[in-house]
């Protein structure tokens, strides 16, 4: 399927937008906000329509794409929600082959449709690729990002912790997997990768946090995977943070690679939305496998 890429917005509407999906704004106000862009025939509900995710547009591969192959994993996460839940994918290779892995970390929703798609291209470029639900102990994913968002801010924040924790563990000693972990991850999720790269050094192996909230340059010296971090110019929330934190990595000599794209906002990779920009997110997500590629592939 082609790709979508949105007619130009009004930069205030895509900043109201991330506002609200990052529960800076309430419905009520983001709604009544969004009012004063709703000229020239253009309703609020279109405009609020318009902005959504249209998950209509989120696979770039199959569920039943025979390149690859997926379930739906179970697995025990004792320090965190009990019994935790996620989408497993991986090439569909000869029997005894074993991969590369990769843990993917949603949004601030659960794991939607775009998420799911990500581990699944992941697979097609030959990785063992997990994407836990952190919405599983709340009967999982709803259906809709906007319940999805109020679901996930109930959760506990540690648990969740220790529920991504005990998936990357898992993938390491996964029979498909060769052991070495990479964990990519996208906004909640950006900030999942690099806290796992804090407190978890010894398993996960390469890191790559797309516009992710940065841990504190105290913990920098516990890290010991490189990092590529990827960030959107127009993101001012996560640009607010980013030289003092690749200044800490420098200071501590930690392996990093940084990209900044150039005119795109927060959540750029995501190609359900107005904020997704083609080329920025081709180009990205090409390093991004390089990467994994390049890391993973090491003893």
């Amino acid at each position: 399927m082609k790709r979508h890429q949105s007619a130009p917005f009004d930069q205030r509407v895509l900043d109201l937008y991330d506002d609200y999906a990052h529960g800076r704004l309430s419905r009520r106000d983001y709604v009544k906000r969004l009012a004063a862009f709703a000229v020239g025939g253009l309703t609020v509900e279109s405009l609020e329509q318009s902005l959504a995710p249209n998950y209509a547009l989120a696979e770039q591969v199959s569920p039943s794409d025979p390149r690859i192959k997926t379930k739906t994993l179970s697995y025990a996460s004792p320090k965190g929600a009990g019994q935790m839940s996620g989408l497993m994918a991986w090439p569909n290779e000869e029997n005894g082959k074993r991969f590369p892995a990769v843990l993917v970390v949603h949004e601030n929703r659960g794991l939607n449709p775009y998420i799911g798609d990500v581990a699944r291209r992941l697979a097609v470029a030959g990785f063992l690729a997990f994407a836990p639900d952190a919405l599983t102990p709340l009967g999982g994913y709803p259906g809709n990002d906007d319940e999805g968002r109020a679901m996930q801010a109930k959760r506990d924040g540690e648990e969740m912790v220790h529920d991504f924790i005990a998936a990357a563990e898992l993938l390491k000693t996964h029979p498909l997997s060769t052991g070495r972990v990479g964990a990519v991850g996208f906004c909640y999720g950006g900030g999942m990768v690099l806290t796992l790269a804090v407190r978890i050094p010894d398993t996960v192996a390469a890191v790559v946090p797309f516009y992710g909230r940065q841990v504190d340059a105290a913990d920098v010296p516990k890290i010991k995977a490189p990092l590529l971090i990827q960030n959107a110019e127009l993101d001012g929330r996560i640009m607010a943070g980013a030289a003092a934190f690749e200044a800490a990595l420098k200071e501590h000599e930690k392996s990093f690679e940084s990209h900044v794209y150039k005119g795109v906002n927060h959540g750029f990779h995501n190609d359900t939305t107005p904020r997704y920009d083609e080329k920025a997110a081709e180009l990205a997500w090409k390093r991004t496998i390089d990467f994994f590629k390049q890391q993973l592939a090491k003893s």
